[in-house]
């Protein structure tokens, strides 16, 4: 992991996302890339100003990024670049990903409420549509060295290579031990038959070189089970692999981990397949 793109609207959720991606960036040697996005103002657009005062207030903005970043990377003592761009978000969001060569997106989260949960939001639209790592960030979340990490992912579904390969390097970066976790409605061993030997032989290969262990519970309830664990074992970071559903499935699938992102109080990393 070299470098982290941080997508910033300076709102308050955005700025405490900011701090802790900087205060990681510091504990990893990782580089920063401050990404805004800027909206003309309805009211500039509708009061016919000149183009010199459209000019100026693009100025503004972009001289209010560099100068953050130069704060950010002062006080973190950390490099920090900018990049700022006018159009639609998640897709200069991407150009940014492909010109930063970013290995992960961190987003701010709003105070969870119900219409976030039902509706989502920016960042879990870009947990949802990003084929990338994006970390969500809740409001209130403080910035702790990350030393658990729970991996809520359904084995049931198999676990992609890439994606393990992804969670040992988080894990390798902090030197975090990895608590893989897995809820059914109905206890299944992992060590049992050919398709236990097959994943356990995949998370040994996977995350080989990490300290990790399994762990399996009971339950109808997944998104109670994941948080009661996070709290059980003090988890500093949760990751999860979101799994897409056609039209006519996410009428009765909601996803769990754009659910989880809204309401989890610790990051949350989402890692696509």
């Amino acid at each position: 992991m070299k470098s982290i793109i941080v997508a910033t609207d300076f709102s308050s959720g955005a700025n405490n996302a900011t701090i802790y991606a900087c205060n990681f960036a510091s504990d990893t040697g990782t580089k920063i890339v401050l990404f805004h996005l800027y909206h003309m103002s309805i009211h500039a657009l509708n009061s016919r100003a000149p183009a010199s005062a459209i000019d100026d207030l693009m100025k503004s903005s972009r001289d209010k990024l560099l100068k953050e970043a130069d704060k950010l990377s002062k006080h973190f003592k950390i490099e920090v670049n900018t990049i700022w761009r006018m159009g639609d978000f998640k897709e200069e969001l991407q150009n940014a990903i492909t010109s930063a060569q970013a290995d992960i997106v961190v987003m701010g989260m709003a105070s969870k409420s119900l219409e976030q949960d039902l509706l989502g939001n920016t960042t879990t639209s870009a947990v949802h549509s990003l084929k990338f790592p994006v970390l969500a960030v809740p409001a209130n979340a403080i910035y702790q060295k990350v030393k658990t990490i729970l991996f809520a992912c359904e084995i049931t579904r198999g676990i992609h290579k890439t994606v393990l390969d992804k969670v040992k390097d988080v894990a390798a970066k902090v030197g975090a031990t990895i608590e893989v976790f897995h809820v059914s409605k109905k206890i299944t061993q992992l060590a049992n038959g050919q398709q236990g030997i097959s994943l356990s032989k995949t998370f040994e290969e996977g995350l080989q070189g990490t300290n990790y262990y399994y762990k399996n519970v009971e339950s109808d309830k997944i998104i109670d089970a994941i948080q009661d664990e996070i709290k059980q074992i003090s988890a500093n970071l949760v990751i999860m692999i979101p799994y897409r559903y056609g039209f006519w499935e996410s009428m009765v699938h909601r996803s769990k981990t754009m659910i989880m992102a809204s309401r989890s109080e610790i990051p949350l990393l989402s890692l696509p397949l």
